[in-house]
C-alpha cells in the first residue's frame, strides 16, 4: 500500500495544476464556452462562507506561516483555531495567485503534518480541501482515487463522529468504485461526493447528512 504522505503531493498538485490559469487545466469544467476556470477563485467553495481563494489560503497556511508566527497568529486569536483560520483566510486570499499556487506545490506543504494527525490527518486535511473546491466546482476529482478511498474509510471508521455526522442507518455506496460501508437506507454518489458528506458538508444539489 501507498504511504499516506506521499498522497498528499499528487493531491495538491493536481489542485495547483486545475486551478493554475496559465496551463492546460483553465477551461475544465467549462460547460458554457464563454468562462474560464479563472473565475473559480471567486466561487463558493463546499467550507461555508469561504471561496475558493478562501480555501486555497487556508489550505496552504504550513507552508507559509512559521512556528513562530503561528504561535503569534493563535495568540491573537485568543486560543480560537476556528477565527484563525477565518482571519488568515480573509486576508491571504488576498496573496497573488502564483504565490498560492506555488505553496500547493512545495514540497514543504507536501511534508507537512497537523500536530497530532500524522499522515492520516495530513492526508485528510489535502484530500477534503480539494474536493471542497473540484465538488463545488463540478468538476473531477483531483485526488488520486486511493487516497480518497482511505480517508473515506478513515472517517466512516469513526461512525461519523470525526465531524459530527450521524452515519447510524445508512448505507454509502460508491457509483464510481466498488466500495461500500454499512447498512440501511442507501446513499449512493462517486466516492468524492461521499467523502464530502461524510465531513459535515452540504453537497451542491443539497444533500447532506444529519448531524449527530
Amino acid at each position: 500500500m501507498t504511504d499516506l504522505q506521499d498522497l498528499v503531493a499528487p493531491t495538491l498538485t493536481g489542485l495547483a495544476d486545475l486551478l493554475d490559469t496559465g496551463g492546460q487545466g483553465a477551461h475544465v469544467g467549462d460547460t458554457s464556452g464563454s468562462s474560464a476556470l479563472a473565475d473559480a477563485w471567486t466561487r463558493p467553495s463546499l467550507c461555508e462562507g469561504w471561496t475558493v481563494a478562501h480555501l486555497v489560503a487556508h489550505v496552504t497556511m504550513p507552508a507559509r506561516l512559521t512556528p513562530e508566527q503561528w504561535g503569534a497568529e493563535m495568540a491573537a486569536a485568543g486560543g480560537d483555531f476556528g477565527f484563525l483560520s477565518n482571519a488568515v483566510a480573509a486576508r491571504d486570499s488576498a496573496l497573488p495567485r502564483g504565490e498560492l499556487l506555488d505553496q500547493l506545490r512545495s514540497p514543504e506543504l507536501h511534508a507537512w503534518q497537523p500536530p497530532g494527525g500524522g499522515a492520516a490527518g495530513a492526508l485528510s486535511h489535502a484530500v477534503i480541501h480539494s474536493l471542497d473546491v473540484t465538488v463545488a466546482l463540478d468538476v473531477p476529482t483531483v485526488a488520486p482515487q486511493e487516497a480518497v478511498v482511505a480517508v473515506l474509510e478513515a472517517v466512516t471508521a469513526t461512525g461519523g463522529s470525526w465531524f459530527g455526522v450521524d452515519l447510524s442507518g445508512v448505507l454509502l455506496a460508491a457509483t464510481d468504485a466498488d466500495w461500500s460501508w454499512g447498512s440501511g437506507e442507501a446513499l449512493r454518489a462517486p466516492l468524492g461526493d461521499l467523502v464530502s458528506l461524510v465531513s459535515g458538508r452540504t453537497l451542491p444539489d443539497g444533500r447532506s447528512l444529519p448531524r449527530g
